[in-house]
């Protein structure tokens, strides 16, 4: 009989050292968050990658399908109309696609933040009849939101394939 697979145990990556200026700390610790979740849904594999492992309905896929949409919301001022719809991701779209779409947002909400000095200021989006977010509220709201579903996505890979570690 042969011995049971052994589950991916990936050393853990410890948080980021940074200077000491707020918002370099700020944006070093979301990098770190964002790095660590899309990690965790690369390489996930099909069906389990969105089958809900949980009561509350909540897969992998569906997690970082709706972190990309915050990300859209809150740094590029996109309108989000049925929150509970981000959770979903489409049923065509393959785990790459995904973590894809995910890592290109980020890129563009890294290009807002590189032009934003002022951590008290305004972020500058456009969104008729709102107003923006200081930078440092979205900083800490992206940290925090980032960093609740990363840990969802931390049980879920690990209740998948055993996948551990960040």
């Amino acid at each position: 009989m042969p011995a049971p697979a052994r589950p991916n145990r990936r050393r853990d990556t410890p948080p980021p050292r940074t200077a000491n200026d707020e918002t370099e700390v700020l944006r070093g610790f979301l990098t770190y968050l964002r790095a660590s979740i899309a990690a965790k849904v690369d390489g996930a594999p099909e069906p389990q990658v969105r089958t809900a492992a949980v009561p509350s309905g909540t897969h992998l896929l569906g997690l970082l399908h709706h972190l990309t949409c915050v990300e859209r919301a809150l740094f590029l001022g996109e309108q989000v109309t049925d929150w509970q719809a981000t959770f979903e991701a489409a049923s065509a779209d393959t785990v790459a696609e995904v973590v894809a779409r995910y890592r290109e947002v980020v890129e563009l909400a890294d290009d807002v933040l590189d032009g934003c000095a002022d951590p008290g200021a305004p972020l500058p989006r456009a969104r008729p009849g709102r107003t923006a977010p200081s930078v440092r509220w979205a900083l800490t709201h992206m940290i925090e939101e980032t960093g609740r579903h990363a840990g969802h996505a931390d049980i879920l890979r690990e209740l998948i394939d055993g996948s551990t570690g960040r």
